[in-house]
């Protein structure tokens, strides 16, 4: 009896104290080799740490608790998949215009939760501290789980419209893939810090907003509840991963000062190569979504200039500055989007998903939201196309673009404070010339020319003859497009959704 009350009267550990024992408890320094040849990695990037125990766990998470929470989220996330598979819930779409915005995420970021689950088990590997180890074996974790459920919520996609076959192939081949595909190609084979900066802080804590909130938003907007949900089981992971990507960069700051201008470096480069990515996401905003939460004017203005701007005064007391040419991305922000469905609509024959030009109430809602740049600059451009589509001669660019070397976006955007001139800077390196969209993709590439120099750059490997023949028909069958690629009026998902909609018609009539 007295051996049993003894056993009761125990108290529990505390949570703080029960999570070191399951996670700093496990770690011992090294014996048979020196630590710095087991973690050699930690130290080559040049940044100091002096001692990995002042790392600060944001989310003390065991790893029995993380199992449990996650499963719970996967309960209710497939009850609403099942829910919205049985009752055709893409019939409740606003238009299936929409369905290319999905095409977009699928092809274009899904494989990019893959890298960053590989990306995160690598670096956590490579960190001789075991509080960022357990971190990023966390956010590997998420990361897996986030394109597993997106591969699954999508999949019911793919049973009526084109252009979700072969994600995975595409991604290493198609030609605006190589896009998001060499930003994370560039972080992975950074330093295990660089790849924190890049993705925990840089993408993670400063961008990550103004790519989820407009998709997930944007789903919900338009009668997509399965993309919804998965959204917001994610964003409960992104809270975290946010978290993470801040105390990451506060860590280095507080360990050495000689880190802070190693820090400021890589700010700068990955905070104008998310610029440049996100620019899909523009373009979706803008022109892809039948209905419209804000514009990426509105977004940028939201989530960087206001929320960015907020976090960047913090970090001042560190010696932190905003990001170069952070000022020259703001004011990007009233042309990119316009300038990158131009690039699209031209070379929608060469895409997995299709394009259209807006209409009139479409074009007066971009004249509302860009009144300074829409009806001068971008207006005129599509009424001319329209016409030209009006006499059956829809506009297709059949040439090849030159291609920015460091951001691998066709050269399509213009000059700070000039929208009528095409951007253009070079660089030589090892007698070999080099093209760029923007004096921050230039900054890049001379800062690493032996790195950016080897870029798998499509339209070179295309005329290379590696992408299948030197015809477009070859390129096509060598990225497995079936066939549905066109502008979406005349695409056979238009055609099936018109179906759809007038066998509603019939029914409810």
């Amino acid at each position: 009896m007295n051996a049993i009350n003894s056993g009761a009267s125990k108290k529990r550990l505390p949570l703080k104290e029960k999570y070191r024992h399951l996670t700093r408890g496990l770690h011992w320094d090294t014996t048979y080799q020196p630590m710095n040849k087991v973690f050699p990695h930690a130290a080559y990037e040049g940044i100091k740490i002096h001692d990995w125990d002042k790392w600060e766990d944001p989310f003390r998470l065991t790893m029995d608790a993380y199992w449990k929470f996650q499963a719970e989220k996967e309960r209710k996330l497939y009850a609403v998949l099942d829910t919205f598979a049985q009752n055709n819930g893409q019939t409740n779409f606003t238009d299936a215009r929409y369905v290319n915005t999905m095409k977009l995420f699928l092809t274009g970021v899904s494989p990019l939760e893959y890298m960053a689950h590989r990306g995160f088990g690598h670096a956590g590997r490579q960190m001789a501290g075991v509080g960022p180890r357990v971190a990023c074996q966390m956010q590997s974790l998420d990361e897996l789980r986030h394109v597993q459920t997106q591969i699954h919520t999508m999949s019911h996609l793919n049973k009526y419209f084109s252009g979700f076959h072969e994600f995975p192939h595409l991604h290493s081949r198609m030609w605006y893939l190589s896009v998001p595909k060499s930003f994370f190609d560039d972080a992975v084979t950074a330093g295990p810090f660089e790849f924190m900066t890049a993705i925990g802080f840089s993408f993670e804590y400063v961008l990550t907003n103004l790519l989820f909130v407009p998709f997930m938003s944007g789903a919900a907007y338009n009668g997509d509840m399965a993309t919804m949900t998965f959204g917001f089981s994610a964003q409960s992971d992104e809270a975290r991963h946010m978290t993470l990507g801040l105390e990451v960069i506060k860590f280095m700051l507080e360990q050495d000062e000689q880190n802070v201008p190693i820090v400021q470096k890589w700010i700068d480069k990955w905070f104008w190569r998310g610029h440049r990515m996100l620019g899909l996401v523009a373009m979706m905003m803008d022109y892809m979504l039948p209905k419209r939460i804000m514009s990426w004017k509105e977004a940028w203005s939201m989530y960087f200039t206001e929320a960015g701007g907020a976090l960047f005064a913090d970090l001042a007391r560190y010696g932190i500055r905003l990001p170069k040419y952070a000022e020259v991305a703001t004011a990007e922000a009233d042309h990119i989007s316009h300038q990158n469905w131009a690039i699209f609509y031209q070379y929608t024959h060469a895409a997995g998903f299709h394009t259209w030009l807006p209409s009139d109430e479409e074009m007066d809602w971009l004249s509302a939201k860009y009144p300074d740049t829409f009806d001068k600059y971008y207006r005129p451009r599509f009424d001319l196309w329209r016409e030209m589509e009006k006499e059956g001669k829809r506009f297709y660019n059949m040439g090849l673009p030159q291609l920015c070397s460091t951001c691998q976006i066709p050269m399509g955007y213009t000059e700070p404070g000039d929208p009528t001139s095409i951007a253009f800077r070079s660089s030589k390196y090892n007698g070999d010339t080099y093209h760029f969209c923007s004096d921050g993709c230039k900054d890049i590439f001379d800062n690493e020319p032996e790195k950016f120099s080897q870029a798998w750059l499509p339209v070179h490997q295309i005329f290379q003859g590696n992408c299948g023949g030197a015809t477009m028909e070859d390129v096509l069958k060598w990225y497995k497009l079936d066939g549905d690629n066109m502008d979406y009026a005349q695409s056979l998902d238009k055609k099936m959704w018109d179906e759809w909609q007038a066998g509603k018609n019939r029914v409810s009539g």
